[in-house]
């Protein structure tokens, strides 16, 4: 029996568009992504067969069968989705010589939602496996989002100027507290915090340690690392700050080694989606801050490690604001993925910064401030024309746009200075 028995009821997904894509361009893509994201049920809306390997059915049958013929797991109608490969990484060779065997696009769909070590694994499946990341989901996926401007079409100058209903500073509250996950979205808005809060505590608990990689990681500091990166998130914070924010909040120390380590094992659980910086074409001794702009995976997974509900966000808006860029952020990384552009940030050493860039695939780059108040604006609008004009007289491109993207409200429209303004209950891909 399929996951899905009536694919008519599937929701529609961002990412539906890049999987078919690339399942006409390559043997096989594997969707990864933090767990319970939808990759599972996406990735079977996309497939004609499947084969779970985490099944627990007769004493996990499917992982044994996958451990002793990984190409006999690949029999079956295209595509064919294999849930959970890194359970067994010697699925991942199978699979790349399967598609060399067949030379036929779209055989095979790959779910992970950690990266094995390169043990086990003898070739990496350039030309054969496409990556594709996969998130929580975004405002517009959620339907808390109306859609009624695309990010697509406002990056190549268009927008129409329309009235919006205003979305209320308590609902914005509960997007972030809540998260994106498919199956907290309907959740009552007074419990929607539990998921996420158990959904961390079995990332420090259990998940770590499950990464069979050979090593031990200790669930205290797991924890304390963690509650600095939330009281961080948004922030180019460095590691060397990290052990500080530590030492200083819990009073317990940790090497920057090891603090190292922890972030790369977290990272292969894709509880990160951190924000590379931007680096425009400049032909002067300008510098750029190379520093990533740190993010989890969804900002409610940062409101669950400090205990924060929708209430006490209300009660501080200096955190609301930085949790509310991390929204954003998320939500622009997954449209901009539909049509082939990257996210980024721009920091240089002078202290300018632009919150968000979407580079599109032409090379042109749209310029975005993150203001959660309408009485905000002014002053995001007025950073944007003074940051980019510096980029220009430093012989850096000029941005196709500048916008705003906002919380609070009830239109989009351009300003007479030539910047949007956008709220983000309002965009979609």
């Amino acid at each position: 029996m399929s996951i899905i028995d009536d694919k008519s009821k599937y929701k529609k997904r961002v990412i539906d568009k890049t999987i078919e894509t690339y399942l006409e361009v390559s043997g096989a893509v594997c969707i990864e992504g933090p767990k319970w994201c939808g990759k599972t049920w996406t990735s079977a809306f996309h497939s004609n067969s499947e084969f779970l390997v985490g099944d627990p059915t007769n004493n996990f049958s499917n992982r044994q069968l996958a451990e002793l013929n990984p190409s006999l797991i690949l029999q079956g109608e295209t595509p064919r989705m294999i849930d959970e490969w890194q359970e067994v990484p010697s699925i991942w060779d199978a699979t790349r010589t399967e598609v060399d065997k067949r030379h036929e696009k779209g055989q095979i769909i790959l779910t992970g939602s950690s990266t094995p070590k390169t043990k086990g694994i003898m070739h990496t499946g350039s030309g054969r496996i496409v990556r594709l990341r996969m998130n929580t989901m975004s405002l517009y996926e959620s339907g808390d989002s109306s859609g009624k401007v695309s990010l697509k079409e406002l990056c190549n100058n268009n927008l129409t100027m329309q009235m919006l209903e205003e979305v209320s500073l308590e609902k914005i509250a509960t997007y972030i507290v809540r998260g994106g996950w498919p199956e907290n979205i309907s959740v009552d808005d007074r419990k929607a915090h539990l998921m996420p809060r158990a959904y961390m505590e079995n990332v420090i608990s259990e998940d770590l340690n499950n990464l069979d990689d050979g090593i031990e990681y200790d669930k205290h500091k797991t924890a304390l690392l963690l509650r600095s990166l939330a009281r961080n998130e948004s922030t180019t914070v460095s590691d060397s700050s990290l052990l500080k924010d530590i030492i200083e909040k819990d009073n317990e120390s940790m090497s920057r080694n090891t603090i190292a380590k922890y972030l790369d094992a977290l990272n292969r659980l894709f509880i990160f989606n951190n924000q590379t910086p931007f680096s425009p074409n400049l032909r002067s001794s300008l510098r750029v801050k190379q520093s990533e702009k740190r993010h989890f995976s969804d900002p409610a997974m940062a409101c669950a490690l400090l205990n924060i509900t929708s209430e006490k966000l209300l009660g501080d808006l200096n955190t609301f604001g930085f949790l509310f860029e991390g929204l954003v952020e998320r939500d622009l990384s997954i449209y901009a993925q539909s049509f082939g552009a990257k996210l980024f940030h721009y920091q240089d050493y002078k202290g300018n910064e632009i919150d968000s860039v979407i580079e599109l695939e032409n090379g042109d780059w749209c310029a975005f401030e993150i203001k959660l108040g309408a009485k905000k604006i002014d002053e995001g609008a007025e950073n944007l024309i003074k940051v980019c004009k510096k980029i220009e007289d430093n012989g850096g491109k000029t941005p196709k746009i500048k916008c705003v993207i906002c919380g609070l409200s009830n239109a989009a429209y351009q300003r007479p200075d030539g910047v949007y303004v956008v709220p983000i209950t309002a965009l979609k891909n």
